[in-house]
């Protein structure tokens, strides 16, 4: 099995301040969680800069060029009480999307088995035309609109484990029954969406809503009774994963109870399903986590479980 891990430098220039949970140490402990001996196979690719033009296919060009203008030369701007824009933000969240991109195409093309896109900032919460939740670019709906439009493809599929709904993502793909979009997340929480009851056209929604304090029975029972199979019955040609750690117990961000080994758990469950229904083809892209500890670990946890399907 080739995994490949796309990562970049710039990722790191994305300051959104002193204090802030969305930090570059997140990053940094991601990697130097998997410079570990067990992961010295990993395939290693820089992540290239994202045509802005594949970006519009999800976000309205106004907004791509109103984050481009407010990128101020020092300091930072908010772009809401959470999101805030520094120097270094456009080129980092450019990179993010584009390891998304790149790694679609190389699974695709055969080049690898599967990819993990260690980036920032996160995506799931950025809507068409809007910033917020620490995300700009919404690189998962960006990765699966390309898988489609560059590959031939009629069915993308995401599945988002984050502790906060992927409202973005969600707001990407209602309206479209060739776009499936799984969630398990605490609610209630930020940002407020993916109650049970949000479908989507055709049932292209499935979301698990979790109660605060519940752990890895309800974590697990969510993805046997509601999530797979609905991702088995829309069969997608690609699955691309809202890679989120902040479920873990551990998170200061949340009040779940997820353990390290349900990563794990949940990665081989849906190694399984892409095997069944894409030739296993599957694109793991990083959302949130706020431990640095307990992200190291769950990464370590999810990599490995995709180095050995």
């Amino acid at each position: 099995m080739t995994t490949f891990l796309y990562s970049h430098a710039a990722c790191l220039e994305h300051d959104p301040g002193a204090m802030h949970p969305e930090c570059p140490d997140r990053l940094r402990s991601v990697l130097s969680g998997l410079d570990e001996e067990p992961f010295q196979y990993l395939h290693r690719e820089e992540a290239p800069k994202v045509d802005l033009g594949k970006v519009e296919k999800v976000h309205k060009p106004y907004y791509v060029e109103k984050i481009i203008e407010t990128v101020p030369d020092s300091g930072r701007v908010y772009l809401d009480p959470d999101t805030a824009l520094s120097s270094g933000s456009v080129e980092a969240a450019m990179r993010a999307s584009g390891a998304a991109i790149e790694a679609v195409d190389q699974v695709v093309g055969g080049n690898a088995d599967n990819a993990f896109c260690a980036v920032r900032p996160p995506g799931h919460h950025a809507e068409s035309s809007q910033a917020m939740g620490f995300c700009l670019f919404n690189s998962a709906a960006i990765a699966a609109v390309h898988a489609r439009a560059a590959h031939g493809m009629t069915r993308a599929a995401v599945i988002d484990f984050d502790v906060h709904h992927g409202n973005g993502t969600q707001h990407s793909f209602e309206q479209d029954a060739g776009l499936f979009y799984g969630s398990s997340h605490q609610w209630p929480a930020y940002p407020g969406t993916g109650l049970e009851s949000e479908t989507g056209v055709d049932g292209n929604i499935v979301n698990a809503p979790l109660s605060p304090g519940a752990g890895s029975v309800e974590f697990r029972a969510a993805y046997e009774r509601l999530i797979l199979p609905a991702l088995r019955e829309f069969s997608p040609e690609i699955l691309i994963i809202s890679a989120g750690f902040d479920a873990h117990a551990r998170d200061p961000l949340a009040q779940l109870n997820v353990q390290t080994e349900d990563y794990a758990w949940v990665t081989e469950r849906l190694l399984e399903v892409a095997s069944e229904c894409c030739e296993g083809r599957v694109i793991s892209l990083l959302e949130g986590g706020y431990d640095l500890n307990a992200l190291r670990e769950s990464v370590q946890a999810h990599v490995s479980a995709l180095m050995a399907a």
